[in-house]
């Protein structure tokens, strides 16, 4: 499963290249290396899923490197695939790749044609991180690329004022879901000790049984990150502008992968979620 890993590192190769060369590639060569990348990380995924199925469906944790050790605390970059995140994995990959083949196309003669590819590039490696990541630290990275690279996208023609208005617009608006999820982190780490999805909710109902509503909490915190970033009400203002970019844009951030990241959110923390009802009904 350490192709994994390729699902994240292709598109981030992509970006770096393009980044790097400073606008003064061709069309062709910087279409050839921002679809390119993507194709192969959905290929890649498309590897992963055969593999996955042939091995009994099983879920399995791919562990990097330790991101960060800081006395007890002990984050590492791990990887999980399980049926959830393989199904959004092929999701981010393959539509992101089609969104990119169209993009070749639609943003011929546009400048700045090779910094779209790599935001774009840089958009689908933070999704994919957010959708692989086995702790809720991780995701939060992952999470937080994904909004950068959503300002970056929707205030690509810059020269417009409306445009850069509209993009710090969205930035604005989902950080405040990002607060919301931040303390959701805090709140988890400190009644629990872990970020480990897995290990949370077997850690959790020892914490509900003994009468600590902190958990309650955390999940309403989750439930606001998620509303922020999937643009539910009251934090949608943002969307209508997201559509000041150009138009694949709005089909990765509307349709495709941005949007959805806050119903993954729920989705990996569902076993959270089953324990404070009330949350649940408010999710319905």
């Amino acid at each position: 499963m350490n192709m994994l890993a390729l699902t994240i590192l292709l598109p981030l190769i992509g970006f770096v290249l393009l980044a790097f060369s400073r606008g003064r590639w061709s069309e062709n060569l910087s279409a050839t290396v921002g679809v390119g990348s993507v194709g192969l990380a959905a290929l890649v995924t498309a590897f992963v899923g055969v593999d996955f199925f042939a091995n009994g469906k099983q879920a399995v944790s791919v562990p990097l490197w330790t991101w960060m050790s800081v006395g007890d605390f002990n984050v590492g970059f791990n990887l999980v695939l399980d049926g959830l995140s393989l199904t959004m994995l092929s999701v981010v990959t393959g539509v992101g790749f089609l969104i990119h083949m169209f993009a070749s196309w639609y943003m011929r003669g546009e400048e700045g044609y090779s910094r779209f590819f790599a935001y774009t590039n840089l958009f689908i490696a933070s999704m994919v991180v957010l959708v692989l990541a086995d702790n809720l630290l991780l995701m939060y990275l992952g999470w937080e690329g994904v909004g950068l690279c959503s300002y970056l996208l929707i205030g690509f023609y810059y020269t417009d004022p409306k445009n850069g208005a509209a993009a710090m617009k969205a930035f604005v608006v989902t950080r405040v879901g990002d607060v919301f999820l931040a303390f959701a982190l805090f709140i988890l780490y400190n009644e629990l000790g872990t970020l480990n999805f897995r290990e949370m909710v077997e850690l959790a109902p020892a914490h509900f049984e003994a009468g600590n509503n902190m958990l309650w909490w955390a999940t309403l915190m989750l439930l606001g990150g998620a509303v922020g970033k999937s643009a539910q009400l009251p934090l949608q203002t943002w969307l209508a502008d997201a559509m000041a970019g150009p138009t694949p844009v709005s089909a990765l951030i509307h349709a495709a992968t941005m949007v959805t990241a806050g119903v993954y959110l729920i989705a990996r923390t569902h076993g959270l979620f089953l324990m404070t009802p009330e949350i649940l009904h408010l999710v319905g």
